[in-house]
């Protein structure tokens, strides 16, 4: 297995800002140099082990998927990428961190909505259906069931929060509050498409994409950009298609794994209360939870 990066260290580049993930570096006035480390958080909150291997994956996935996407595939949407090399920008000794594990991309302001699409019912959209028969706003069917796919994807867009706070779930009219009907029409639409399009895709490799979040910001002639990691494992609830079965999630190609030994463990005899500091992870729940990214990528890019 390959040696983990819990966090970066870059000596030739200024830290912006650490997420959950990622380690942002500046390049200049106009440029960011994302570092996918191999941290990873449940429950917002980050995890004391690394996942040996996850940034490398989680970053090839989303090149994948920009380039199918991007200007040189389906030409959905502007990409945030430069397409200069990550490695040209840090010194020799900072390589062995840069390597297959980031990004360069375009500085860019965030727009502080989450744009979550879901295809079909499942965690908290599920939760929520059971409630109000909607889903953010959005009113659904009755009779649907933990898993059902929905009769065409919708829009349930979330806050962003702080890193170690949860976003929250809102609705299409209060986007349109905090950004305006216009950014929020095009986002909800664009998203859509852009889902559409990889659930096509992943299903002719055997894989369902339940639902994924993705991030958009503006340059500075006011252009929506797609940004930030897209359709990955962590971003998305990704479902073998051949066991899947209305009523029940799958065994996912993600973290659920993890989240589900988390909701098991006890601390002096009590559940974790989902606040730091995060339980220690055992060996094995490392080893699976890697073998579940693995599995996705491989399946995705066969």
């Amino acid at each position: 297995m390959t040696s983990a990066l819990h966090t970066s260290a870059l000596t030739s580049l200024p830290l912006l800002a650490r997420g959950k993930v990622r380690d942002n570096y500046a390049v200049g006035e106009d440029r960011i140099l994302m570092v996918a480390s191999d941290r990873i958080s449940a429950f917002d909150v980050i995890m004391g082990e690394p996942i040996p291997g996850k940034g490398v994956l989680l970053t090839q996935m989303a090149l994948f998927w920009f380039d199918r996407l991007g200007p040189r595939g389906l030409n959905i949407c502007p990409i945030h990428l430069t397409g200069d090399a990550p490695e040209s920008v840090v010194s020799a000794q900072d390589v062995a961190q840069v390597q297959g594990r980031s990004m360069l991309v375009k500085r860019l302001t965030p727009i502080p909505v989450e744009a979550v699409v879901r295809g079909y019912l499942a965690g908290s959209g599920w939760k929520e259906y059971q409630e109000h028969q909607a889903v953010c706003g959005v009113p659904l069917p009755a009779g649907l069931h933990n898993a059902s796919r929905l009769p065409q994807p919708i829009f349930t867009p979330a806050a962003k929060a702080a890193v170690g706070e949860h976003d929250e779930n809102i609705t299409f009219e209060r986007t349109v509050e905090m950004i305006g009907a216009d950014l929020a029409t095009r986002i909800r639409d664009i998203s859509i498409r852009l889902y559409e399009a990889a659930r096509d895709i992943a299903a002719a490799k055997g894989i369902l994409i339940a639902d994924t979040k993705f991030e958009f910001g503006l340059d500075a002639e006011g252009t929506l950009v797609l940004m930030d990691e897209v359709l990955t494992p962590d971003s998305s609830r990704y479902w073998p298609a051949d066991s899947y079965q209305e009523g029940a999630n799958p065994p996912s190609y993600d973290k659920q794994f993890l989240r589900d030994w988390l909701e098991s463990v006890l601390i002096n005899g009590k559940p974790w209360d989902k606040t730091p500091p995060a339980p220690r992870l055992p060996q094995d729940v490392i080893e699976k939870t890697a073998a579940k990214y693995e599995e996705a990528m491989r399946k995705l890019m066969a």
